[in-house]
């Protein structure tokens, strides 16, 4: 009894550190980017990527936080077949998400990647590892219409913006797929799939921001100890997150981890308004509400296709399609 209660607070504690760092990480990246207007969203990905690289190196030589880099699960073929292609991507995918803090409001971009699953399930569907269904069709269609409802009541809209995330979201989607299709035979914890991909999104994005970003970055700044303070504060935060999604994994279950990004999604909209101040309409708040259920639905749907199925039949028929099936059977 007390060991379960324990568990349960400890598994609270997780909870509470991941969906707290994840909310400020994103707010932070808006504050630096846009507020600050440090805008060179290569120049801050490259130090996160740099930064975890060096600290998971020494986590690798001095804890069992990395038990796959422990047992060199992945050799070359594997990083070059694995590895890179994934890197690729989620390099693409954290360039233009940030980018879009620019231009987008936090709330805006938050309801916007309520169409990631959508993306994710066609490209699945594409690469022939999920199969769908007519009512997997109906749920993403209310998503859908979820996002264009929140799109269509976006004060502060702009279409570069909105560009950029659509990218980043098409490039995350990918790379969700490909981890699937890649990566899911090398059996890599968290920390260590980190380990392994931070020093090539490194690479891949430090190239690029030396041609594109390096003539333009205020060098006065970067030198400023105030704002290297900031910097500092910013990268750990970031490699705070990778640690805090490894312990969220480790101690719950995968049905905690769906709610608590839930949780998460909807804290960072109100945060947003709260702190940033960014406009939300009455529109939006019926889109993200229509988009978050499709989410869910959807979510409950891939565990129990049928009970989903019959439930959704039952609701739109006022319980006339159940009471029907049930007649069938007779």
């Amino acid at each position: 009894m007390v060991e379960a209660a324990k568990a349960g607070t400890q598994a609270w504690v997780y909870i509470v550190l991941w969906i707290t760092v994840s909310c400020s990480m994103i707010l932070f990246n808006k504050a630096v980017l846009d507020h600050m207007k440090f805008p060179f969203p290569m120049c801050l990905c490259s130090w996160h990527m740099f930064l975890g690289t060096i600290l998971t190196q020494f986590m690798a030589k001095t804890t069992n936080m990395l038990p796959a880099v422990k047992e060199n699960r992945v050799d070359w073929p594997a990083f070059q077949k694995s590895i890179l292609p994934v890197s690729i991507f989620y390099a693409f995918s954290l360039v233009l998400s940030n980018k879009s803090y620019i231009y987008l409001s936090v709330s805006y971009i938050q309801m916007l990647k309520a169409f990631t699953p959508v993306f994710t399930l066609i490209f699945s569907y594409l690469a022939g590892i999920e199969k769908s269904s007519l009512m997997e069709v109906y749920i993403v269609i209310v998503i859908c219409i979820g996002v264009a409802l929140a799109s269509y009541g976006e004060i502060l809209f702009s279409w570069t913006g909105f560009t950029l995330q659509s990218l980043a979201i098409l490039f995350e989607s990918t790379r969700l797929v490909l981890v699937g299709l890649l990566m899911k035979q090398l059996k890599l914890d968290p920390l260590s799939s980190f380990y392994y991909t931070a020093p090539c999104c490194f690479i891949m994005i430090f190239i690029p921001m030396l041609i594109f970003e390096l003539p333009l970055l205020p060098l006065d700044r970067l030198i400023d100890p105030q704002f290297l303070m900031i910097m500092v504060c910013n990268g750990f935060v970031a490699f705070l997150l990778n640690i805090a999604v490894v312990y969220l994994i480790a101690y719950t279950s995968p049905l905690v981890l769906t709610l608590s990004g839930i949780v998460k999604d909807i804290l960072l909209v109100a945060l947003s308004v709260l702190i940033l101040g960014s406009p939300v309409t009455l529109l939006q708040y019926i889109g993200y509400s229509l988009a978050l259920l499709g989410l869910n639905v959807h979510k409950e749907y891939k565990k129990s296709p049928e009970v989903i199925s019959a439930l959704i039949m039952s609701f739109l028929t006022c319980g006339r399609g159940v009471k029907g099936s049930k007649q069938v059977g007779v």
